[in-house]
């Protein structure tokens, strides 16, 4: 009636003032809980999402053309899921319900769609369904383009799945049926059951148990992939109509499973079997995969007619005989790649390899994959069909075996630019002479099933620091060999060789100047991983050319007590311009100064660069004479302090100074002056608790900082407001409860990259770092799912966008204010009424009351040192008499029975938390209470919770000086006990005895009463000792 129309008004006014502040305030993120990323894409994978998310009609989803929800856990979509999405194209599903055998705990799951999920969305052209346990094709638009179907357990295609997909061009369904997702029997593709889909180019149904090639395959096909099933038959007619094919993948049918890295089933005897002219109307293919097959020759007629095909892969078959006399090459004269790896004989390494005359067919061949086929020793008539072909540029003979190899023979390769040696047992130069020979003189070897795993890849130590060797001319790599040393013999006739690697050896030499001398030509060579002897000044002299050079994990003999190490080499290479001295572990005896004009990037991580430093002045200068260096990489070298005096002689040409993964606390940021052309700054993952002692200094060039993992919780107003030139600053991973616009001031607004996630924001209500970061919420990577709330506990671990922070109420708040209005309001009114009627009375009752509370007796038994309990009571539970007299008469004395003087008494199956350890428990109890009173039936037998308890009351006299033991002995037989005798004379009120008889049970009770609230120096005899006092 009349109140609810005289309160309308005031809501429409508190609703135009909220609808005002959220106008006022900065927009969110269009698409929360997503990201939205260039090109139209929404980005909502990771985000444990249970169902599809509904944007806001505020957001733009008319821009949407992608939308990526994988690895969620979505078990249902419903028909208006994407409605919303009127521009969709690209749909990625993935991983959201997998089957049972790919879920990472084998949860069950099943993922039900229903059908016009997909139907809704007309314009949908690429849809991803992998990984996710679906039975049946779901409904699916005209227009799709692309399906992925992979890793699902549909085992049936019919023409009605794919009914009406004329536009699709792309199918996949691998791993429907394998050992990782079993199903007991094979995918079964019906006759002509793709043949409507006119424009399908790409087919592939790897790791499906298929035993023939589906029939009646669409004529457009480009792609056909069916490796790693079991069709160990292959006849013309099961490639039927496929004239367009490029493509061709029946690799892994017929297994080789000694060099299995997954459960393989044998290939059956004299299987498989390829009819003559199985490919031979293929004439478009360029892309023909036979690895893994089982293959122990080569039919010429398989390849004839193939006189398109560039890409030939037959590795993981026994055709290590076969290539060293086939004429199976000879009319494939554009074949550009052929690998022929992991053709080797069981437990056999031969002596000697001569390849087959008709590889010198193969004029277009660019790319030889020749490592794991087991032969000793390369010479000339080893390669010398490829010497004539003109295109070749890369030859891999890794894990080879090789012990013997004469590298000068690459010099007669015209074209040749990478060749891979690595993995091999080549220990020097090889003096073989040219013998003809098939490949014979057998070895046995007996392999590890670790023997054939690919090498791992060499992590450099800095994107930015190596160049890379593939842009030069010729490479040779000779890491993980046998090498003790480097001796010029081996570099014979090489003088053309730009990059040389030879890491991961056991080169233990003194170089000295002439290691090198056939290499006029090196600039690349990489010795990491070894244990050279840097001593001699013209060491690396002999390479006019050399521009990097990698000496890291070369520590060995910088480990050497007493030996010195000479870096003035350096000062002779005039061109050299990148050098990694990384984790040599170099602290002390070495060159005081590195001295180059040339030198541009150093590489000094992972030495002891603090210990050098922390002896005074000796290498105060030791990077000063590098006048030309830009980059520097000084990480984890133990650095405890950065002196003014320290950055100011550092090269004045510093660019980019990184000083990751030391102990740096503090930094004296004024200093930075000293390096007036520093553009990056990498402090990552040191100690620094605050970033203030100033600010970034004014006229500062710095571009980019990294303050990422250290542990700043403050950061002082307007530190970064006078770098003006800065754009990347990552504040990721540290303490900030907060980010403030005053730290940057006009600055922010320039910032392209703000990195703040992986902080333990405040999330309160009205926080102002949120209004800050909507500001500059395009620099902010992942600000709708990375940045997340620390605090309070409700809001940990959620997005900061969990709720909106700005308009939300503060709970605490609003109960405070209605509690003191409360309060107001009932004393307006009491006070004046009491006052009137019984004023008088009230003051009377006041005082008495004040009289009798026992203010003193209180204050002076506490004291300032006041603990939670007066005794912790230890007794032996598995004694039930003991129990019983502890829980009933112990504790109704005490606690029950003394009134206002009940003493607070700390027992292990009432107070003890759940969820700390016994450990946590006992030490809170016995540091927790004045005494610490041990309940004893006997004394011959203390173990378990009694003893321990004893050791800690024990350790606190010691760290303390309070001895807080009080012995009650129930048995009469507890007194003989030579402690307690000793304890008796020493402190005799501090040993009680239980009297059986009821008359002297008034006295026990009052003396264990005095023996718990009184210091124990009190009892001290001081006929035998001085007491300890507490300090």
């Amino acid at each position: 009636g009349f109140c609810r129309s005289a309160l309308h008004p005031l809501s429409l006014l508190v609703q135009a003032i909220v609808l005002a502040m959220t106008l006022a305030l900065g927009t969110l993120p269009a698409f929360l809980p997503c990201e939205l990323q260039p090109h139209g894409l929404v980005n909502c994978n990771w985000l444990f999402l249970k169902s599809v998310p509904h944007f806001s009609m505020a957001a733009p989803r008319g821009n949407v053309t992608s939308l990526s929800l994988s690895s969620n856990r979505i078990h249902h979509l419903h028909d208006s899921d994407f409605a919303h999405l009127p521009s969709l194209r690209h749909l990625n599903l993935k991983w959201n319900c997998p089957p049972v055998g790919l879920s990472p705990m084998h949860f069950p799951c099943h993922m039900t769609i229903e059908p016009s999920t997909f139907l809704a969305v007309p314009t949908l052209e690429e849809l991803n369904l992998s990984y996710n346990n679906i039975m049946t094709v779901p409904a699916l638009p005209k227009s799709l383009i692309s399906l992925s179907l992979s890793h699902t357990n549909i085992l049936m295609l019919d023409s009605a799945s794919l009914a009406g997909l004329h536009a699709l061009r792309f199918l996949f369904m691998d791993g429907n049926c394998y050992y990782k997702n079993p199903c007991r029997q094979a995918l079964e593709v019906a006759p002509g059951a793709l043949l409507g889909l006119g424009n399908l180019t790409h087919l592939s149904l790897k790791y499906n148990n298929l035993t023939v090639v589906p029939r009646n395959l669409p004529s457009s096909l480009e792609y056909l992939l069916l490796s790693y099933n079991r069709i160990v038959k292959l006849a013309p007619e099961d490639l039927a109509n496929l004239t367009a094919l490029r493509v061709l993948d029946v690799g892994g049918n017929c297994r080789r499973c000694d060099h299995a890295p997954n459960p393989c089933m044998e290939c059956p005897r004299h299987f498989p079997q390829l009819h003559p002219n199985t490919f031979s109307h293929l004439s478009r293919l360029e892309g023909l995969v036979l690895k893994d097959s089982s293959l122990s020759w080569l039919n010429a007629s398989w390849f004839r007619g193939l006189g398109n095909l560039r890409v030939l892969d037959l590795s993981e078959n026994f055709l290590y005989k076969c290539i060293t006399k086939t004429k199976a090459f000879q009319g494939l004269t554009q074949l550009r790649k052929l690998n022929l790896s992991f053709n080797y004989q069981k437990r056999v390494s031969f002596a000697h390899l001569s390849l087959a005359p008709s590889f010198g067919s193969l004029v277009a061949l660019k790319e030889l994959d020749m490592h794991g086929i087991f032969f000793r020793s390369l010479d000339e008539t080893t390669l010398r069909p490829l010497a004539r072909l003109p295109m070749l540029q890369t030859l891999r003979l890794q894990m080879n075996f090789i012990n013997q190899a004469q590298l000068g023979i690459f010099r007669a390769f015209p074209g040749l630019r990478y060749v891979d040696l690595s993995d091999n047992r080549i220990s020097g130069a090889s003096e073989l002479t040219a013998t003809m020979g098939e490949a014979d003189g057998g070895e046995k070897v007996w392999l590890q099933p670790g023997d054939l795993a690919p090498a791992p890849v060499d992590t450099p130590s800095s994107e930015d620091f190596k160049p890379n060797c593939s842009t030069l001319n010729f490479t040779l790599d000779l890491s993980r060999n046998n090498l003790v040393t480097v001796q010029p013999e081996m570099f014979a006739q090489l003088s053309h060789l730009q990059c040389l690697r030879l890491s991961h050896n056991c080169i233990s030499q003194a170089v000295n100047g002439s290691q090198f001398l056939p290499l006029t030509g090196l600039q690349v060579l990489d010795l990491s991983h070894n244990k050279l002897d840097l001593y001699h000044e013209h060491s690396f002299t002999e390479l006019p050319r050399l521009e990097a050079l990698d000496l890291s994990y070369n520590s060995q003999p910088f480990g050497m007590q007493g030996v010195g190490h000479n870096f003035s080499f350096v000062a002779h290479l005039r061109t050299l311009r990148h050098l990694s001295l990384a984790h040599n572990n170099i602290h002390s005896q070495v060159s005081q100064q590195l001295c180059s004009t040339s030198l541009r990037a150093l590489d000094f991580s992972g030495n002891a660069l603090g210990h050098m430093w922390a002896e005074g002045d000796l290498y105060l200068h030791f990077f000063q004479g590098l006048s030309g260096l830009i980059w520097l990489d000084l990480s984890q070298n133990r650095l405890h302090t950065l002196l003014p005096q320290t950055l100011r002689n550092l090269p004045k040409s510093l660019q980019v100074l990184r000083l990751r993964d030391n102990y740096l606390a503090y930094f004296k940021w004024w200093s930075l002056h000293f390096l007036p052309k520093l553009e990056v700054l990498d402090l990552a993952g040191n100690q620094l608790k605050a970033l203030t002692n100033g600010s970034l200094p004014a006229g500062t060039r710095l571009r980019r900082l990294d303050v990422s993992c250290n542990s700043i919780s403050f950061v002082a107003p307007g530190f970064f407001s006078k770098a003006k030139e800065l754009r990347e600053l990552n504040l990721s991973t540290n303490a900030l409860k907060t980010v403030d616009h005053s730290w940057f001031g006009p600055l922010a607004s320039a910032l392209q990259i703000l990195d703040v996630s992986a902080n333990p924001l405040h999330c309160a209500c009205g926080a102002a770092f949120m209004d800050f970061l909507l500001e500059v919420q395009a620099a902010v990577p992942g600000l709708p799912s990375r940045v997340k709330c620390g605090s309070p506990g409700q809001l940990q671990g959620l997005s900061i966008f969990a709720q909106d922070l700005r308009l939300c109420l503060d709970e605490a708040l609003s109960w405070d204010c209605f509690a003191l209005s409360l309060l107001a309001v009932a004393l307006g009114l009491g006070v004046p009424m009491l006052h009137h009627l019984c004023g008088w009375d009230l003051w009377y009752c006041f005082h008495l009351c004040l009289a009798w509370l026992p203010w003193r007796g209180r204050q002076s038994g506490r004291g300032e040192d006041a603990l939670p309990y007066d005794a912790f009571v230890v007794f032996d539970k598995t004694q039930s008499a003991v129990a019983d007299w502890v829980y009933n008469e112990l504790r109704g004395q005490l606690e029950e029975c003394r009134g206002r003087w009940a003493l607070r008494l700390c027992l292990e199956e009432r107070d003890w938390l759940p969820g700390k350890t016994l450990f946590e428990n006992l030490w809170a109890s016995v540091y927790g209470s004045r005494k610490t009173l041990f309940v004893l039936a006997h004394t011959d037998r203390v173990s378990g919770l009694l003893r321990a308890s004893f050791l800690l009351a024990q350790q606190r006299l010691l760290e303390d000086r309070k001895d807080v033991v009080v012995l009650v002995i129930l048995s009469p037989d507890g007194r003989r006990s030579r402690y307690v005798r000793l304890r008796q004379r020493l402190c005799r009120q501090s040993v009680l005895l239980w009297p059986h008889q009821p008359s002297g049970q008034r006295s026990f009770w009052a003396q264990l009463g005095m023996a718990l609230t009184r210091d124990n120096h009190h009892f001290y005899n001081r006929n035998f000792c001085q007491g300890p006092t507490a300090e």
